[in-house]
């Protein structure tokens, strides 16, 4: 009876650490893109997308970066020894986004592996990071903002679609 209990307690406890270990990691794609009038963003013909009005200053001055970037091309280590570049990469993109909106430090370059750190675990309300070693991209009000979309290498680009994202871990700041 005691080595039942043992085991039985064993399982419980592998369990409950699974659970936290997966409060951590994301779902196996992201949202589905669903607009909400005042609460996300338009996707524009130009690639850019509307602000939603009901949203706090500093996710509309994220949304605002995203748009100031939009259209850059795609270069392995962009936006890492600059904060205006002429081509991003996915750090250097989200980086961009983030400091702007005074969720990221101001000279602040971090690397995809450097996020893995950044806010806190979980999704945010109207911001999340998804992050990994080598990729890093967020959701904003609903919309992605990534690097890779139907071919590998874009730059800095707004989406509506769900992508995959096993192995990914969320972050968010408190409050967003």
């Amino acid at each position: 009876m005691n080595r039942f209990l043992s085991i039985l307690l064993a399982l419980l406890l592998m369990l409950g650490f699974n659970g936290c270990q997966q409060q951590l990691g994301s779902d196996a794609r992201t949202p589905k893109y669903v607009y909400h009038a005042g609460y996300t963003p338009k996707k524009l013909r130009n690639g850019k997308v509307t602000i939603p009005y009901k949203a706090p200053a500093r996710i509309k001055r994220a949304i605002a970066a995203g748009n100031k970037i939009v259209g850059k091309p795609y270069r392995m280590g962009g936006g890492h020894s600059k904060h205006i570049d002429s081509a991003y990469d996915c750090s250097g993109s989200v980086a961009f986004v983030l400091r702007e909106a005074g969720m990221l430090k101001k000279g602040a370059y971090p690397s995809s592996r450097d996020f893995l750190k950044w806010g806190h675990p979980g999704f945010g309300k109207w911001l999340t990071c998804y992050t990994k070693r080598g990729h890093v991209f967020l959701v904003i009000a609903g919309m992605r903002f990534d690097t890779t979309g139907t071919s590998r290498g874009v730059g800095p680009r707004w989406y509506t679609e769900s992508r995959p994202c096993g192995g990914f871990y969320v972050r968010h700041i408190p409050g967003f």
